[in-house]
């Protein structure tokens, strides 16, 4: 039983958190480079269909090639409004909760996880979530930043990384353990370093 100060949900502290930071995100977290190189790494045809999940504030929008057909979402309504600067025919904004997508199974040819595994409250049901939207052979890029597999913080960076992701995010999370986690039917087609603590990841749906 909890007799303490009322607790937020997390989508609730989330959304909220994210609402302050719509109007700076784009001066912090810029990756142009990393986000053009994710995209690439996806090989998108004229004709396919999209699905960003956790899209922010649609910084990933300009790199998608035309002919495309893109639904981007975020749990952040004031996130979606910054991303309709970066809108065009064949895009769409959609509030959604990225662990609870509505929409159904096998819609889409490829999908985004951009810098969304190391902030959502639930990380596995998100990588679930994303391999039941594509399609068998779908595509899924993942860009984020993960401590190696297998590593174990000590309990000074353990503290000092959950005091961080208070007020934005941290390094705590193992991109090997959402996976098996998750069971999701994805295979690990590449992998390669980015800045820091980031990589690159193409996952294959099976």
């Amino acid at each position: 039983m909890h007799n303490g100060p009322p607790i937020m949900p997390p989508n609730v502290w989330q959304r909220f958190r994210y609402t302050l930071w719509a109007p700076h995100y784009d001066r912090v977290t810029r990756f142009h480079e990393e986000r053009r190189r994710s995209i690439d790494l996806l090989a998108l045809r004229p004709g396919e269909r999209l699905v960003i999940i956790g899209c922010g504030t649609g910084a990933d929008l300009p790199f998608v090639p035309p002919g495309v057909e893109v639904l981007a979402t975020d749990l952040t309504p004031a996130m979606l409004r910054q991303a309709a600067a970066h809108a065009r025919p064949g895009v769409e904004l959609r509030v959604m909760d990225g662990m609870d997508l509505d929409l159904p199974d096998h819609a889409f040819d490829a999908a985004i996880l951009h810098m969304v595994l190391e902030v959502i409250p639930d990380p596995v049901r998100c990588l679930r979530e994303a391999a039941r939207v594509l399609r068998p052979g779908g595509r899924l890029a993942v860009f984020d930043k993960f401590l190696p597999d297998g590593s174990r913080p000590g309990p000074l960076q353990r503290a000092g990384l959950a005091l961080l992701d208070l007020v934005f995010t941290s390094t705590n999370r193992r991109m090997g353990e959402i996976l098996d986690g998750s069971g999701a039917p994805l295979a690990v087609e590449h992998d390669e370093p980015a800045v820091s603590s980031y990589r690159h990841l193409l996952l294959r749906r099976v």
